[in-house]
């Protein structure tokens, strides 16, 4: 095991109105790249699990398997067994952990997978190599991850406020640590972490939000815009005013209401990558 502690701040914190749109994720949307890979009998990590909808649906994959959920936060794994729970699930297990130092011995898994984890850490690389350790020879570690900078919608917001929380965004979330642009880094980070480009698949997707997705998706960033742990770091860090915030989120919600016009589309860039150990 290593010795590293996270050093990164994530960004988004846990307000309701974040964690609502992580849990409405499911592998089918999430993890469809990885899903041709799984046999029944795998043994999966899911690290950065959050409520646990992506790892319950993978649960279903692995029926004569098992998968354990990884997370830094016990409140949001609380969550997540209840999820399981009302599923039936007997073939998953939830547990905080750091995915710097994972308490698991070398090879341990057929599958090491994270959704949206590695733009909020420190030392990204340093997690891949975590992940590769604990991952069986023949094996697989999967990672997905979105790229702010490829964000598309339409139809635009006549004051720019979309642009201006782009901005906002990854002006907080590199002060935090991270890398926010993470989709695209994704083949020198496994290349760093100790794969060859052979033993690398590269691959992007998008969630494509339309009608009441996108309407969902704007619901949740007129909260997020000012009740989330960024919004809080945009004021704290000094990059700007309470005023920007509220108008971002007036925006969210104009938006989703059809007020800039009725024909919504956000759609938001993922890189993926499947690198066989």
């Amino acid at each position: 095991m290593s010795n590293k502690v996270e050093q990164a701040t994530y960004s988004h914190g846990h307000h309701p109105s974040v964690i609502s749109t992580h849990a409405r994720r499911t592998a089918a949307d999430s993890a469809a790249f990885l899903l041709p890979h799984l046999a029944p009998h795998n043994r999966i990590l899911d690290l950065g699990c959050g409520p646990g909808t992506i790892t319950a649906d993978l649960a279903t994959y692995v029926p004569d398997g098992s998968i354990i959920g990884i997370d830094a936060v016990e409140s949001i794994l609380a969550q997540a067994r209840s999820l399981a729970s009302s599923r039936n699930l007997s073939n998953i297990t939830f547990q905080t952990g750091d995915a710097n130092n994972l308490p698991f011995k070398d090879g341990e898994f057929d599958v090491v997978y994270c959704h949206q984890l590695l733009q909020h850490v420190k030392d990204p690389v340093g997690v891949l190599r975590e992940m590769r350790r604990v991952c069986k020879s023949g094996g697989i570690v999967a990672a997905r991850e979105a790229d702010y900078s490829s964000f598309a919608w339409f139809p635009e917001p006549t004051g720019g406020e979309f642009r201006d929380w782009i901005n906002m965004y990854q002006r907080v979330a590199r002060a935090n640590g991270g890398e926010p642009n993470a989709g695209r880094h994704m083949p020198l980070w496994t290349r760093l972490a100790g794969w060859s480009s052979e033993q690398v698949t590269m691959s992007w997707s998008s969630w494509c939000f339309t009608k009441e997705k996108a309407r969902s998706w704007a619901d949740s960033w007129v909260g997020r815009a000012v009740h989330s742990d960024m919004a809080k770091s945009w004021v704290s860090m000094g990059f700007g005013r309470e005023e920007e915030l509220v108008k971002i989120s007036e925006a969210w919600r104009k938006w989703g209401d059809g007020g800039y016009g009725e024909d919504l589309i956000m759609v938001v860039g993922n890189g993926e990558v499947i690198c066989r150990c």
